[in-house]
């Protein structure tokens, strides 16, 4: 058996994820707690107490993501579960690289926290938006974004065969919407964020985040951690800072991270935060993997159930 750790991005949360887990698990709080510090912010306050509009903010989401991600992360570690590659969507790629311990907890809330409000913050005027175009080839919705000519709208995340995320402002995405329905795409989906990630629209916040993760120490990963920039694993002679400084004005390559896992022998995914989209996604990549999402207390003593049974079953062998 070869584990694959996911771990979600912005548009998966919710009021009130991990509160169960939370309220449980001490070493889950302790992780609320280093974070919170790190951040100045309470995020279990945010995450539990909110409204769904502020918790939606880019300066909120992220680093409340974040925080179930690793609280989930530390229960997983407690119980001696590892996995052989790790990966996230856009800002789980953090949460990835604090699992490799390129990061430290409290590096990795405080720089989680700073991208938030870099992202939410220093972008041009505008009124921005996403939209998943669902149905329709990689190739194909490309085209369609060069099509567009009443805004911007351009790829930026492609999250697995048939389904590619838009970025842009409204008048664009909105367009490319009705051309690509045109062209044969099922449905186009609005999204829960708030700005044009991962295009050149966020210059001015990659240039701010690149300054910023020079004041954190980043260490190589100590173990398989897939890019989202190209699909591919860091190397020790990556600059980690340069990357994910990069990553926010290039699209997110999803897909082929985890058809990279998949070709490198992982049968296993686990998902590890709210949601439970990047497992649908892998689904569609391969339908025969055994997928995994925790997300609450049920769904975690189910995984550790599962996971351990696959072990004695090895053992066995």
């Amino acid at each position: 058996m070869k584990i694959g750790f996911l771990f979600p991005g912005q548009g998966a949360q919710s009021v009130g994820m991990g509160k169960d887990l939370y309220e449980k698990y001490d070493e889950v709080k302790e992780v609320y707690s280093t974070l919170s510090k790190a951040a100045g912010i309470d995020i279990a306050n945010l995450t539990f107490n909110s409204q769904e509009e502020e918790l939606s903010q880019t300066k909120n989401t992220q680093i409340a993501i974040l925080a179930m991600s690793l609280g989930i992360l530390k229960l997983l570690e407690k119980k001696g579960i590892k996995a052989d590659y790790a990966t996230g969507l856009s800002l789980g790629e953090y949460a990835a690289l604090t699992y490799s311990k390129a990061f430290t907890l409290e590096d990795a809330g405080k720089i989680v926290k700073k991208r938030g409000e870099f992202m939410q913050n220093l972008l041009p005027e505008g009124d921005w938006a996403m939209a998943a175009v669902i149905g329709m080839e990689d190739e194909k919705v490309e085209e369609v974004c060069k099509k567009v000519m009443q805004g911007f709208a351009v790829p930026a995340n492609y999250n697995c065969p048939g389904q590619v995320a838009v970025s842009g402002d409204k008048a664009g995405v909105l367009e490319m919407a009705e051309i690509a329905k045109e062209a044969g795409a099922k449905r186009v989906v609005s999204l829960k964020t708030s700005g044009p990630f991962h295009t050149e629209k966020l210059a001015e916040a990659s240039k701010a985040l690149r300054k910023e993760l020079d004041s954190v120490e980043v260490k190589t990963p100590n173990c398989n951690v897939i890019k989202n920039i190209d699909a591919k694993p860091y190397t020790e002679s990556d600059d980690i800072r340069d990357i994910l400084a990069n990553h926010v004005i290039n699209p997110v390559r999803f897909s082929n991270s985890v058809k990279y896992m998949l070709d490198n022998g992982v049968d296993t995914f686990v998902e590890i935060g709210p949601g439970k989209v990047l497992t649908g996604f892998v689904k569609k990549i391969n339908k025969d993997v055994k997928c995994i999402n925790i997300n609450d207390v049920p769904s975690f003593e189910n995984a550790i159930c599962e996971l351990k049974k696959d072990e004695r079953e090895l053992e066995s062998i």
